[in-house]
């Protein structure tokens, strides 16, 4: 697996893998509310980071450099719980300043628990339109 800055042929692999993976992941929600045309809108002006396997893109990670905040970390079903997520998150703290944050939602437990796992605490806590959150912090490297 390499780990690349988003290439032009990735979009269409990549806008599909974040539609199915927050319709999969976000069951509490209407699925009706996620687009394809979702990627390219919450991810612009952002640097994409993704991850190749066999020449397909397999996930990404989507960071607001101006603060060091990693807005999208997907990874393809199929592919979760071999490492993409970790070696996504290390490529993107090279390219970033620690701190580094997140939020993630509180009913997405498979990621609260991941990022724990890598080090990030909760610094606070807070509600949304989709539910409660937790605004993560990581103060050193995985």
């Amino acid at each position: 697996m390499k780990i690349v800055s988003i290439r032009k042929s990735d979009y269409d692999t990549l806008r599909n893998l974040f539609l199915k993976e927050r319709q999969n992941t976000f069951y509490w929600l209407d699925p009706l509310e996620f687009q394809l045309k979702d990627f390219d809108r919450y991810t612009k002006g952002e640097l994409i980071l993704v991850a190749i396997l066999n020449e397909i893109p397999v996930g990404f990670i989507s960071i607001w450099m101006k603060d060091n905040f990693i807005h999208h970390l997907y990874i393809d079903q199929n592919h979760q719980g071999k490492g993409v997520g970790s070696q996504l998150l290390k490529a993107a703290i090279k390219k970033t300043k620690l701190p580094i944050t997140l939020k993630c939602l509180e009913n997405n437990t498979k990621a609260v628990e991941f990022y724990l796992k890598k080090g990030f605490f909760a610094v606070e806590r807070g509600q949304s339109e989709h539910g409660g959150y937790i605004l993560f912090e990581l103060l050193k490297g995985l």
